[in-house]
């Protein structure tokens, strides 16, 4: 029997199409043990040799980076028993199951409620557009391209040719799809890394792994720590799991600078294709004939970091920024000064003082409804430009939204200019969205 994800426990539920698909309750231990985890935080050992050389007086980047190593020395995110994690920030809130069911059904119904089945997604919804991946690449190019593939899968080519595909799910059966696939696995011509947020269904799919491993096999899977298993099950053997605060560096060296797309790339005979690196930057430097890259795991939840050809990308994959009250109306704004006070997660920040700034963010704009249910876990344009400012972004494109039918909105794009406007923020040219298969270069 394959091993699957845990997307094969909702499928019973997508005829009531409950925001609830999304719920870490629901996923098996056995498939998926991490709990909780749903914020995201970039790591950065030597920095601070030890938390006992902090100065008395730091300054707020000292401060940051004494409390990030802190928390990565005591493993505030593991359980006591050792056999899960947890959410460490007061920004989080449990969920009690039952409360949350009855919750969506009262919203299903009540008068800010798009219906009982939900919205619409009658095309036209987004548009869809076959994309125009680059078929050659050379250690000497300059381009850095970003291509929208649905969802939260972005297809991201970066100077001197290294290629990351970030949670690609290229399957029918996830969940309702409303909009078409924009292209095939097969059309994307070269894949070096592929990284993975979580295992929900809508991020981790089985029979595209698969394919991928068909079209791609000399590609590297980065995964929170966990996920390696599920891997190992699948026969995907080149696969690294990392915990809070890891990083790994990977070198790809082709055959000759100017390399076919369609040829996997060989690695160095001499050195491993992964290694931890204490100077990345040194080891980008002494190698110009080789795609370096820089990869960074966020959280068992995971966000990433990748940095090459001097362009770094954050992928925020799912994130909640901070929880909101119950029963709030949709017409009242939960950024008001009532609400000031609420906390927020203090580990955006640290992405942006530790690893900032990014030339591109690749942020969760969507899945945001009913409120109070899905704001632990699920940004809504509000909360992802505020994850924008955090995180030291130069430019973002939202993701997560507007391919499958997982909660009750279709009005991200609309929102998230209403947010970058109420932030002071240029509402073009900034933090976009993009239709399906585009490509943006920057």
């Amino acid at each position: 029997m394959r091993p699957r994800p845990a997307s094969d426990l909702f499928r019973f539920l997508q005829s009531s199409r409950l925001c609830l698909l999304q719920s870490y309750r629901l996923i098996p231990k056995s498939l998926f043990s991490h709990n909780q985890i749903y914020y995201n935080v970039i790591p950065h050992f030597n920095v601070v040799s030890s938390p006992m050389t902090t100065p008395t007086r730091m300054s707020s980047t000292q401060a940051i980076i004494a409390s990030v190593y802190s928390a990565s020395q005591n493993k505030s995110h593991y359980l006591k028993d050792g056999k899960g994690f947890t959410n460490p920030w007061l920004s989080w809130r449990d969920l009690d199951l039952v409360k949350a069911v009855k919750y969506i059904a009262r919203h299903r119904t009540g008068p800010d409620s798009a219906g009982i089945w939900g919205p619409s997604t009658t095309p036209p919804t987004v548009p869809v557009i076959t994309p125009q991946f680059l078929q050659t690449r050379s250690t000497s190019s300059t381009e850095f391209r970003a291509t929208w593939l649905g969802h939260a899968c972005f297809c991201v080519e970066f100077p001197g040719g290294f290629c990351v595909l970030f949670d690609p799910v290229f399957s029918e059966g996830c969940s309702p799809r409303y909009t078409k696939m924009p292209c095939d696995i097969a059309d994307i011509p070269v894949v070096d890394v592929v990284v993975i947020s979580h295992n929900h269904y809508d991020h981790l799919d089985y029979n595209t792994v698969m394919k991928l491993k068909k079209q791609h096999p000399n590609a590297w899977y980065f995964v929170p720590l966990g996920n390696k298993p599920w891997f190992a099950r699948s026969v995907v053997e080149n696969c690294i799991e990392l915990d809070w605060w890891e990083e790994r560096d990977i070198v790809l060296t082709p055959p000759n600078s100017q390399t076919s797309a369609k040829a996997s790339p060989s690695t160095d005979s001499n050195e491993l294709p992964l290694k931890v690196q204490t100077e990345p930057a040194e080891e980008e430097g002494s190698k110009a004939k080789d795609i370096v890259a820089r990869i960074d795991c966020a959280t068992l939840w995971a966000s990433w970091s990748i940095e090459s050809g001097g362009k770094k990308v954050y992928f925020g994959g799912d994130t909640g920024y901070r929880a909101v009250p119950p029963d709030l109306p949709k017409s009242v704004d939960d950024y008001g000064d009532e609400f000031k006070d609420l906390p927020v997660c203090p580990a955006f920040k640290q992405i942006g003082e530790l690893r900032g700034p990014f030339d591109v963010g690749l942020i969760p704009i969507g899945a945001y409804m009913p409120r109070w249910v899905m704001s632990p876990m699920h940004a809504n344009p509000y909360d992802a430009v505020r994850i924008f400012v955090d995180t030291k972004c130069k430019k973002a494109l939202g993701i997560h939204w507007g391919t499958f039918v997982l909660t009750d909105e279709l009005e991200p794009p609309r929102l998230l200019k209403e947010a970058l406007g109420k932030e002071g923020i240029e509402k073009e040219g900034v933090f976009d969205v993009l239709n399906i298969g585009e490509t943006r270069e920057y």
